[in-house]
């Protein structure tokens, strides 16, 4: 299995290789160069299997010979052995032919954490092997920063730089990042917005002095591991209502195109997925690139989903160079557009597009009424990014064909605005009781590239 560069101008890798680079050298994005298939048979095979049994056989084929199966079935067990629900990713009904998927139940309570609790294993087992050290840099709109620490605090191999935008994550996302006590760990507040975070992180991949002096390594979403991990769940959930015999939709709160890729990637491996559906919130650039083909950024609104607050979707450039026939010149010709202002999707690439995927918006108080109304009706409480993706699949609902959709947090991380909207504050399980009470350790700094390198630098020097 090799992967290639979404702009074509980079060398190709292993699985192994791939997750250890992140962002290309060409500042492209890994994709596998063939994305393998799963017969009738082997979709049906999967109905009943413990969700680790099922992660083994939807991911196997894309690590080539990276690891063994014993090791790669150990690495999935300890992944996945610290959630709070035997499912990993259970199912409840909402309502006739809609479910939502509970993606929460990892230890950060959030769905980056089926990603991250893998990639950090499959972080060690590699590093254990080579005796190398690696420096992580993740740029965070909330939920990816928390479920990295997470996943690689106290690791000998690695030191971990999370940026995040200073004001504008949940107070539970922040404590999240910062509480943690482990050396290796640090949490950067950065005076700007999550492209701002974003931006910063791909400045230093393409640092080739900073990044090879540093040994950098990246498990944002750009990490093609993160994407993979994302496709299992799509897999388990479709299975659980009939698939392959039947088929199922989805609806994915997005931002940064990552969770809904995935989705797309189930589709290719055999899948029987009806509509995709995008959802996002006020900040609604996939929307509307979707439906008029312009993708033009037009500056970030705080909303209460701050982990959709995004208008470089990183990951809408892998289905582009889907979309534009794998031509790496095309999409790199785009992404320099967008650094000056944004872009226009050809006709033929926007028309692909449009056949893969739906699309919709909530707005802020259509958000909150659908929290208030999910919570009358079905006793469900929904996090606002998760309500997000409700209201979305609401109005695209098919009595055929059962829609899921992914809720993506737990409420706990967003008091507030589930508050507002139903006037219950959920609180935080057990385990995590004491997070108001534990000590942070946070540095500030500007959205300045040459500080936050020289920052970590220093950090690792000592």
């Amino acid at each position: 299995m090799k992967y290639i560069s979404t702009r074509g101008a980079a060398p190709d890798l292993t699985f192994e290789e791939a997750m250890l680079t992140g962002l290309a050298r060409d500042g492209g994005l890994y994709v596998p160069a063939e994305v393998p298939a799963m017969s009738h048979a082997d979709i049906a095979a999967l109905a009943g299997l413990p969700y680790e049994e099922v992660a083994f056989r939807v991911m196997r084929p894309y690590l080539g010979d990276t690891f063994t199966d014993d090791e790669f079935r150990e690495i999935i067990a300890k992944a996945y052995a610290g959630f709070g629900h035997a499912a990993r990713a259970p199912m409840v009904q909402l309502a006739p032919g809609h479910f939502l998927l509970e993606l929460f139940h990892g230890p950060t309570l959030a769905f980056k954490d089926f990603a991250m609790q893998l990639i950090g294993q499959l972080f060690q087992a590699s590093l254990s092997r080579s005796g190398d050290r690696v420096t992580i840099v993740g740029a965070t709109s909330g939920d990816t920063g928390s479920a990295a620490i997470e996943a690689f605090k106290g690791l000998d191999a690695v030191d971990v730089f999370i940026l995040f935008p200073h004001g504008r994550v949940s107070e539970v996302q922040r404590r999240q990042m910062t509480t943690p006590s482990e050396a290796n760990v640090h949490a950067l507040s950065l005076t700007g917005h999550f492209d701002d975070c974003q931006a910063r992180v791909k400045d230093m991949f393409n640092d080739h002095d900073f990044r090879d002096g540093v040994k950098l390594a990246g498990v944002n979403s750009i990490n093609w591991a993160r994407v993979l991990a994302q496709v299992v769940y799509y897999f388990t959930s479709a299975v659980a209502l009939g698939a392959p015999h039947r088929k199922v939709s989805f609806t994915v709160p997005t931002g940064n195109f990552g969770d809904i890729f995935a989705g797309y990637i189930a589709r290719k491996m055999g899948l029987p997925i009806d509509k995709l559906v995008v959802a996002t919130n006020q900040n609604d650039i996939l929307h509307r690139c979707l439906s008029t083909g312009d993708y033009i950024p037009d500056g970030v609104i705080p909303s209460i989903s701050p982990s959709m607050d995004i208008q470089v979707s990183s990951n809408f450039e892998r289905v582009l160079f889907d979309a534009y026939g794998r031509d790496g010149k095309a999409v790199s010709q785009l992404m320099d557009e967008l650094k000056a202002g944004g872009f226009t999707v050809s006709q033929g690439a926007l028309q692909h597009l449009q056949d893969l995927f739906v699309s919709g918006r909530a707005s802020e108080e259509e958000t909150t009424a659908t929290i208030k109304a999910l919570r009358a009706t079905t006793g469900e409480i929904l996090c606002p990014h998760s309500a997000v993706g409700v209201k979305v699949a609401q109005e695209n609902l098919d009595p055929a064909v059962p829609m899921i959709t992914l809720a993506t947090a737990h409420p706990a991380k967003f008091p507030d605005a589930v508050e507002a909207a139903t006037g219950i504050r959920p609180g935080l399980p057990p385990r995590m009781a004491d997070l108001f009470d534990r000590d942070e350790r946070v540095t500030r700094v500007e959205n300045d590239l040459a500080e936050i390198e020289h920052l970590i630098r220093e950090k690792i020097a000592n």
